[in-house]
């Protein structure tokens, strides 16, 4: 499922703050990093479903005020810091609500189970030559 950037966006708190790190003597006074909560809870963009999946799958990134937060601090630049979270925050979500493929059971080939048996006798005969020595 693909997410809205623009709509998610609008739907987020930023809260900014000093970075550490590259910046020179700009790095003590612009508050680059940017820190984004997102409440599934208040969201509009998903629906009960959605939400619950969200929910149970993303319990330990969930805060007391039931808020997701994303926290971006790479670039010197406010606003890329501010993309980049969105776009981590967006990330997390459609992975979030990805459904997995249920695996189907097989058995292995007839070719295949030989081959294991092949080389494992092959390997077993190494092993078992290693310990002779050739003054015996």
């Amino acid at each position: 499922m693909k997410i809205d950037r623009m709509a998610l966006a609008k739907e987020l708190i930023y809260q900014t703050s000093r970075s550490c790190g590259k910046g020179g003597q700009n790095v003590n006074k612009v508050a680059s990093k940017v820190e984004v909560g997102f409440n599934i809870l208040l969201s509009n963009l998903f629906n009960p479903e959605q939400k619950e999946v969200l929910l149970t799958k993303l319990q330990s990134l969930i805060t007391n005020d039931n808020l997701i937060k994303v926290v971006c601090e790479k670039d010197r630049s406010q606003l890329l810091n501010k993309q980049k979270a969105i776009e981590k925050l967006a990330h997390l979500l459609e992975k979030s609500l990805k459904i997995k493929k249920q695996r189907k059971a097989t058995n292995p080939s007839k070719a295949s189970v030989e081959k294991r048996l092949k080389e494992k006798q092959a390997r077993a005969y190494i092993k078992i030559n290693r310990g002779r020595s050739f003054l015996e």
